[in-house]
C-alpha cells in the first residue's frame, strides 16, 4: 500500500515538474520573441531616419548639379540644378523633412547650377547664400536675386581660404573666381572633412583652376568630378594629387554634349576610381560614420 502511494506521489510530483518546466519555457519564449521584434523595429527605424551620419545626396537633377549635404540638424545645399528643377527640388526637400538650410551656395551663375536656386530660396528658412563675385544678364540670375530680395536675404561672397564647421562638419573654400566672360572660372570649389573622411566639390571648375589649387590639400577620398566629366576638366596631373577612391559625376542621359567624355572616363577607370554616375545610377547617395563611406542607389523623379 505504502508503495502505490509512493508511486501515485511521484507521478503527480513529476507532472507537476513538467508542467512548471513548460510554464517556464513559454515565458522564457516569450521575452525571445518581443526582444526579436524590438530589435527588428528599431534596425529598421535607424536605416530609415538616422541622421547621426554624414549623409551626402549627389541628386539626379538631368544635365545640371545639386548636392544636399546632411548631418543632424544641420544643412547644406551646393546647387539646384536647371529651372525645370525647381519644384521637384522642393518637393523632394519636403519629402526628407528640410525646411532649414543652414548654408546655400550657388557655384558659379550658369542655368544648370543656379536653375533652382529661387525655388529652394521661396521654399526654406536660409542661413548663409554664398555666390562667387560675378553677375550675368540672365533671367535666371535675375530670378535668384528677386528671390533674395523678397526675403530679405543677403548674399556672402566667399574668401578664398575660408573656414566654417555645421557640427561635424568642416568645410573650407579652396577657390572662387571673378572671371564674368567664363562664369565656370568663378566656381565655388569646396572641401569638406568629416573625422576621417574627405570630399572635394568643383563645380564646373576648369583646368585653369585645377592648377591654381594642385598645391594645396585637395587629396580626398570623394571627388565630384567639374563639369560633368568633360574634358574641360579633371586632368591626369590634378587627379594623381586627389587621388580619390571614388569619382561623382553628374550627369544627364543623352546629352548633347556627350558628356561624360570617353577620355575622362578612361583616365579615372586607369587609376581605378570607382565611378558613379547619375545617368546611369540615379540619385546618388553616400553615408558616413566618419571612416567609412557606404554608396547607395535612390531611384528620384527630381529631374525636370
Amino acid at each position: 500500500m505504502k508503495r502505490q502511494v509512493s508511486n501515485k506521489v511521484n507521478k503527480i510530483f513529476n507532472k507537476i515538474i513538467v508542467v512548471l518546466l513548460i510554464a517556464i519555457g513559454i515565458y522564457y519564449a516569450k521575452d525571445i520573441i518581443q526582444t526579436s521584434f524590438s530589435f527588428n523595429e528599431k534596425t529598421e527605424e535607424e536605416n530609415v531616419s538616422n541622421n547621426k551620419e554624414l549623409n551626402i545626396y549627389f541628386l539626379d537633377v538631368g544635365q545640371a548639379d545639386s548636392i544636399l549635404i546632411q548631418e543632424e540638424n544641420k544643412v547644406m545645399l551646393i546647387d539646384a540644378g536647371n529651372n525645370a528643377d525647381g519644384d521637384n527640388l522642393v518637393k523632394y526637400l519636403e519629402k526628407l523633412n528640410i525646411k532649414d538650410i543652414d548654408v546655400l551656395v550657388g557655384t558659379h551663375p550658369h542655368e544648370d547650377h543656379i536653375g533652382g536656386l529661387d525655388n529652394v530660396i521661396n521654399y526654406a528658412n536660409i542661413g548663409k547664400i554664398y555666390l562667387p563675385d560675378v553677375t550675368t544678364t540672365t533671367k535666371t540670375f535675375e530670378d535668384v536675386l528677386l528671390a533674395i530680395k523678397n526675403k530679405d536675404y543677403t548674399i556672402t561672397i566667399p574668401k578664398i581660404g575660408e573656414k566654417f564647421s555645421l557640427n561635424n562638419m568642416n568645410f573650407e573654400i579652396l577657390y572662387t573666381g571673378t572671371n564674368e566672360k567664363d562664369l565656370n572660372e568663378s566656381s565655388i570649389v569646396i572641401r569638406l572633412d568629416y573625422f576621417n573622411t574627405s570630399y572635394l566639390f568643383m563645380g564646373d571648375a576648369p583646368k585653369s583652376v585645377e592648377k591654381k589649387i594642385i598645391n594645396k590639400n585637395i587629396q580626398v577620398d570623394v571627388l565630384k568630378v567639374g563639369h560633368h566629366g568633360s574634358s574641360y576638366s579633371t586632368s591626369s596631373n590634378f587627379l594623381d594629387k586627389v587621388n580619390p577612391k571614388y569619382a561623382i559625376i553628374s550627369v544627364g542621359k543623352n546629352n548633347k554634349y556627350n558628356h561624360p567624355k570617353e577620355e575622362i572616363i578612361d583616365l579615372l577607370n586607369k587609376k581605378n576610381i570607382m565611378i558613379y554616375r547619375t545617368d546611369l545610377d540615379g540619385t546618388i547617395k553616400l553615408v558616413s560614420d566618419g571612416n567609412n563611406i557606404n554608396i547607395e542607389k535612390i531611384k528620384t523623379e527630381i529631374d525636370g
